[in-house]
């Protein structure tokens, strides 16, 4: 089965989904251009949204070379205490939406949100492995979390003992509010991967040129030390300037590596191939060929096998899913 490990989920809350979506700066900026990237008008991000949204991307994945996505959910921010950081945030998913999607649609593999220090955080982790959840997303820079906290040991164990995969957020993040920029290190995952549980760095760590700091070294580095790390290719194909060219020939073809990359969109982070084309890691015809394709999903899959990624970085995921 071919899987893309990383496909957001957005929604304003219309039929009591429990979304919203509240772009600031120059993400605000940008929304016109993430609905559009979509297929959907701009009028859609005052009407109907979740439902519009959901329909596209089960159609897309329909449409396309990919069998299932794995859809997030989004957790507010936290303190160490418990206590709600309010008004930092973008955008919200509930987890019950996900798994509600899951249910209803085998394209969709529910990914839950939960902040490991929110009061009720143990009771939602048992409620999400009930509900069929298969991964734990989150962006421990911008949601402050830092996993190698012992305080969430007891959280970390029960996730290592069902086999939920924990989907983290690694290097820059210039789409929402970055509350602990340390926490973008891959080094934040550290605990989890000792006490055995499956991690995912989001972008291998990559940052963006000039402004963020890259990690994509020491992301190679804890891949050679902890057998249960993994790294996804999402927003490689975005016009970002997110990891260096050197880094995207490397997790494209250095056979060790390799073995560890999973495949995943970002979408609906715009998808291009324009950069790539500009840095000569996709040819001319190869960046006017993926432009043609409407469907973003199709796109960005056809631009990673462009870049060099193999058939298994699609099928990878698969064989680490828990089974429910």
């Amino acid at each position: 089965m071919r899987i893309d490990c990383h496909l957001h989920v957005v929604g304003n809350g219309t039929g009591g989904t429990g979304c919203w979506y509240r772009p600031r700066g120059v993400t605000r900026l940008g929304a016109p251009m993430m609905v559009r990237g979509v297929g959907l008008p701009k009028a859609a991000l005052t009407g109907d949204l979740d439902r519009l949204y959901a329909e596209q991307m089960l159609r897309f994945i329909r449409e396309s070379s990919i069998d299932a996505a794995v859809i997030l959910a989004q957790d507010d921010a936290y303190r160490a205490d418990g206590t709600k950081i309010e008004d930092t945030g973008s955008f919200y998913v509930p987890n019950d939406y996900v798994l509600g999607l899951a249910r209803q649609h085998p394209e969709f593999l529910a990914a839950v949100s939960i902040h490991p220090s929110r009061r009720d955080a143990h009771e939602e982790l048992e409620r999400a492995l009930a509900g069929g959840a298969m991964m734990l997303k989150c962006l421990p820079n911008c949601q402050n979390i830092d996993w190698n906290d012992p305080r969430h040991t007891r959280f970390l164990e029960r996730m290592a003992e069902s086999g939920l995969l924990l989907l983290a957020h690694t290097g820059s993040e210039r789409t929402l509010p970055v509350l602990d920029r340390k926490l973008a290190d891959p080094r934040v995952l550290t605990r989890a991967l000792e006490i055995g549980v499956t991690c995912i760095a989001a972008h291998c760590g990559t940052g963006l040129m000039v402004l963020d700091p890259d990690y994509f070294d020491v992301f190679v580095a804890m891949t050679k030390k902890y057998p249960r790390l993994y790294g996804d290719n999402s927003a490689l194909a975005a016009c970002n300037f997110r990891a260096r060219p050197k880094a995207i020939r490397r997790l494209a073809t250095d056979p060790e590596l390799q073995q560890r990359i999973l495949h995943g969109s970002d979408v609906p982070v715009p998808v291009t191939a324009v950069l790539s084309w500009a840095f000569g890691i996709v040819s001319w015809r190869q960046w006017r060929d993926s432009a043609a394709i409407a469907n973003p999903i199709e796109r960005d899959a056809q631009i990673k096998r462009a870049m060099g990624f193999s058939e298994e970085t699609f099928t990878r995921l698969a064989g680490l899913l828990r089974k429910c």
